[in-house]
């Protein structure tokens, strides 16, 4: 999995390279001869403006899909304490009664690991049957009938806990639902295009070109971060399911 996240972004960042020498070369052949200063000093002036837009859309577009990522996590986090939190509530009110919780809470914890992030992934959707496990753990904390104060502080703790497992899961799916528009894609293109194309009065020597190279390779390292960035749920900078697993792990010692 790695190394395909390391081909991928060679590939975009070698495509990009690739495609602002490409767009200099032409714009030099087309050109003819080398303009005169002035034309020089106007080219100048291109470059910097459509740069400093160029890189403030990259720069926003990357911020946003970081804190789409970073509330992912946190998200995660706050769910799977909550599915703890319940778990073992349930034994602490009764301990009889409390596999009536805790199956379902168990078998919504195994999909979500081996088939919602899955189907986030490809379908942008949440999985039903989770839902149903999660129902299911809903009815079963709700048929819990307290007595005395401590097991009224349970359920009421249990309930809580429940209610912010179903905000948590509407939120999951709305990040699987954002998508970055294709009018993004084509904004960072042709600004790559355009910069490019701005360069060509400056000679076709070694330290031009590999100049140009390196601007065409820095830009494609951002976009492939953003791209990898924009589907939370998939590789290659897919959020994990950390936080479930080691729940997984601590009700298996418990």
């Amino acid at each position: 999995m790695m190394l395909f996240a390391i081909l991928e972004g060679a590939g975009f960042i070698a495509g990009t390279a690739a495609l602002t020498l490409l767009c200099y070369l032409a714009m030099r052949w087309l050109a003819g001869v080398d303009p005169e200063q002035p034309t020089k000093d106007l080219a100048g002036s291109v470059i910097f403006r459509v740069s400093a837009l160029h890189g403030l859309i990259l720069a926003l577009v990357f911020a946003q899909e970081m804190v789409e990522y970073q509330q992912l996590k946190f998200e995660t986090t706050i769910e799977a304490n909550a599915l703890a939190d319940i778990y073992f509530d349930a034994r602490r009110f009764d301990p009889e009664l409390a596999p009536l919780v805790q199956v379902p809470i168990n078998n919504y914890l195994e999909l979500v690991v081996t088939t919602e992030w899955d189907h986030l992934a490809t379908q942008a959707r949440l999985f039903g049957p989770a839902w149903g496990q999660w129902d299911a753990a809903y009815d079963a904390v709700l048929n819990l009938k307290p007595s005395g104060l401590r097991q009224e502080s349970l359920h009421s703790h249990m309930l809580d806990r429940i209610h912010l497992i179903s905000e948590i899961r509407v939120k999951r799916e709305n990040h699987a639902e954002y998508a970055i528009s294709g009018m993004f894609w084509f904004a960072a293109l042709a600004g790559v295009v355009l910069i490019a194309l701005a360069y060509y009065p400056y000679p076709m020597v070694r330290h031009n070109i590999a100049l140009i190279a390196m601007f065409g390779a820095f830009t494609g390292l951002i976009l492939f971060f953003i791209y990898a960035f924009a589907n939370p749920y998939s590789q290659p900078g897919a959020v994990g399911t950390g936080p479930y697993q080691r729940l997984i792990e601590q009700i298996a010692r418990s």
